[in-house]
Order: C-alpha cells, then structure tokens, then sequence
C-alpha cells in the first residue's frame, strides 16, 4: 500500500466515523427523546466502565490482570458511586486513588 492509499484510507474512515457520531447529534438535538431509550441512555456509562474493568480484569489468555493499586482504585470509585450515583465522581476519585496507590506502593 502507497503512502497515498494510506493516508486516504485514514481520513476516509475519519470522516466516516465522524459523520456516524455527529448526525444523530445534530438531527435529533432538537427533540425529545422517547422514555425507554432515555432510561436506557442512562446506563450506557456504567456499561462501558464495567466493560473496561472486565477486560482489566481477565486478560486474553484468562489470567487475571489486576493489582492491589487497582483493586484499591476500583474500591474508592465503588465507593463513590454508591455515595454519590455520579459517574464523573467515580472516575475521578478512581484515578486519584490509582495515583496515589502508585505513588505510595
């Protein structure tokens, strides 16, 4: 492959994932949204947190992944989460804890 096939090849997919993310936005910023799929829109960010933990988790080859760092950063945002039921909170006090862990093991 030529490096112009490449370098259309990259900017084709980014305008086409663009375009994927920016028409609904723009299309359907104006109106409401039906209460089922705004009651489940709300659990898209646990979804992908739990995604992400679950591949921390449990590697490729089924071996486990996670240190005391991160099961200690992954407590304080549990944590968090049940106090607050903020998603943003988690994350952040989820990562200062990983920081800090990092910092003092």
């Amino acid at each position: 492959m030529s490096a112009l096939a490449a370098v259309l090849a990259v900017l084709t997919v980014g305008v086409l994932t663009y375009s994927a993310r920016a028409v609904p936005i723009l299309f359907l910023a104006d109106r409401t949204m039906p209460r089922p799929v705004e009651r489940a829109l709300r659990y898209v960010g646990p979804a992908v947190i739990s995604a992400l933990v679950v591949t921390l988790i449990a590697d490729g080859d089924g071996r486990a992944g996670v240190e005391l760092v991160e099961c200690i950063a992954l407590a304080v945002a549990v944590g968090v989460t049940v106090a607050t039921r903020n998603l943003i909170a988690a994350l952040v006090a989820g990562m200062g804890a990983l920081w800090i862990a990092l910092w003092l093991l």
